[in-house]
């Protein structure tokens, strides 16, 4: 039933959206997240360009859905290697608060506030971690969820709160970047 589904589906977008999807390609730091366009620039990044990006999420994904925020830092990632920076200097933070806090939850707490939802998340938390992105999580809103240190998923980290985690990025130099 499933085989029968999936050529439906593509039936039901529009051929102007596929063919715009299309123009998106994996990137090669992060293969299975943020896509992105190959681009001819005319505003040219300058050799030796170091970022420190820094980005805030308060918005939950759909139960069982990978937070579409998350999915911003692994495009980031994947589009400047590919135009030319140095991915050591490329330095990621994610400060995650309210009620996007049990996006990065642990299988068990995850499931047990979603009906048994799959944490859609664990991947990209997984895939970021791995390569050197910090994903901050409040404390206060940890605290609130009722979200302990051992109910995170692995490499997440827990702060004093979002305010605390941003003001400390922020004097090390990274910018926050809207979403």
């Amino acid at each position: 039933m499933k085989h029968l589904l999936l050529p439906v589906s593509l039936l039901l977008i529009p051929a102007s959206a596929q063919a715009q999807e299309s123009k998106f390609q994996p990137g090669t730091v992060l293969t299975e997240f943020g896509k992105v366009a190959p681009v001819q620039t005319d505003f040219k990044i300058p050799r030796g360009t170091k970022f420190k990006v820094l980005y805030d999420i308060v918005d939950p994904a759909e139960p069982g859905q990978l937070n579409r925020k998350l999915n911003t830092p692994a495009r980031f990632l994947n589009m400047h290697t590919a135009a030319g920076v140095r991915e050591k200097n490329i330095k990621l933070a994610v400060v995650i608060h309210g009620k996007a806090s049990l996006d990065v939850a642990n299988a068990k707490v995850y499931g047990a506030a979603y009906d048994g939802a799959e944490n859609g998340n664990a991947a990209i938390i997984k895939a970021l971690t791995e390569q050197g992105v910090r994903i901050i999580l409040c404390g206060q809103s940890a605290a609130f969820y009722d979200v302990s240190h051992e109910d995170m998923l692995p490499g997440v980290e827990l702060a004093l709160s979002a305010m605390t985690a941003h003001t400390i990025l922020q004097q090390e130099g990274y910018r926050l970047t809207p979403l």
